[in-house]
């Protein structure tokens, strides 16, 4: 007998990373080779003939693990019976809005989602929020779906977890996937911190911690910090448009890891409701390692954290308890 299909929801899908996205997820990048999807495909009515065009496209595709397609505006029709949801809509900052009206726009956007998926969703659905302000978006969309659990609300920092894995691997010649446990610590925005004081690289003599093998701490503490917060400005510098491929491609890795486990030994980051593990306040959506098992994540416990790090956990949780504040005010 062949695997029941699996319903993943995509908002913004016409959008720019929905492109890039439905087919990694047709093709089984997400799930695996051998686990038949149904696309649900949402977004605004302004975008419904864009949407019909991406239908028509994934029709055209002739994918043999999709097993149907739901293009829609209609967010309850959008929800119902889906399994996984990535939550890719969101309201753009555009030239000029302050951070209140943009928080505003995003907190009415995913307060209705919430609603819909927590009345229409399947039992148990895994919720993948990227659009930004991400951690935020997730706070609201838990705060209005209060009967899904709150481990299955997540955002997205897989996508800084990996941009700091390839920028190791650049600076030191190597594999990317012979580089792991970097640590995105905190908001998906420039306060991240990425961390790889506990970081390592396979080399032929075995595993070696980055920091030794990189040998130049100023770079670790300067650019390469640097370079992953700044990543997201330097490619819409690059291409006048944001990163899409690289979004839809974490997304996916998030997913699939997610519900599929991570390798032993290795973690990964994914922004998930905060215990107080490591200090950092309980009721944030915060990036911490973690690892997954049974469709399950687990925080990694007792890692050490430096006097540096625990300023830079400290100053991007306090970030996080502002946009949670502001986001709140957005509902009075």
């Amino acid at each position: 007998m062949g695997k029941e299909p699996v319903r993943v929801l995509v908002t913004g899908a016409a959008g720019q990373i929905g492109y890039a996205l439905v087919p990694m997820i047709a093709r089984g990048v997400m799930l695996g080779p051998d686990q038949p999807v149904i696309l649900h495909m949402l977004d605004i009515p302004p975008a419904a003939e864009a949407l019909n065009g991406v239908k028509m496209e994934l029709v055209d595709a002739a994918f043999p693990l999709l097993k149907g397609v739901v293009a829609t505006t209609d967010v309850v029709e959008g929800c119902t019976g889906v399994n996984i949801a990535i939550m890719v809509g969101g309201f753009p900052r555009k030239e000029g809005m302050e951070r209140k009206d943009v928080m505003s726009k995003n907190v009415s956007i995913y307060k209705s989602q919430a609603s819909a998926l927590e009345q229409h969703a399947a039992a148990n659905c895994k919720v993948l929020v990227v659009a930004n302000p991400a951690n935020t978006n997730a706070l609201i969309l838990k705060e209005f779906a209060p009967s899904i659990p709150e481990k299955n609300i997540t955002c997205l920092t897989r996508l800084d977890h990996n941009r700091a894995l390839g920028q190791i691997s650049e600076r030191l010649n190597v594999q990317v996937s012979d580089v792991k446990n970097a640590i995105i610590w905190g908001n998906h925005s420039s306060t991240q911190y990425p961390d790889v004081n506990h970081a390592t690289v396979k080399t032929p003599s075995g595993e070696k911690p980055v920091r030794e093998l990189v040998a130049d701490d100023a770079w670790l503490h300067g650019e390469f910090i640097a370079t992953v917060q700044q990543r997201g400005a330097a490619i819409i510098k690059a291409r006048k448009l944001s990163s899409a491929l690289s979004a839809a491609s974490s997304a996916c890795d998030h997913i699939r890891d997610w519900v599929l486990g991570t390798p032993e030994g290795t973690w990964v980051s994914m922004g998930v409701y905060s215990d107080g593990s490591y200090n950092v306040p309980a009721g944030l959506i915060y990036s911490f390692p973690v690892t997954c098992r049974n469709g399950e994540w687990t925080i990694v416990q007792g890692l050490s954290i430096d006097e540096l790090s625990r300023k830079k956990l400290d100053l991007t949780a306090e970030e996080l308890t502002e946009e949670k504040a502001l986001a709140y005010s957005c509902l009075s």
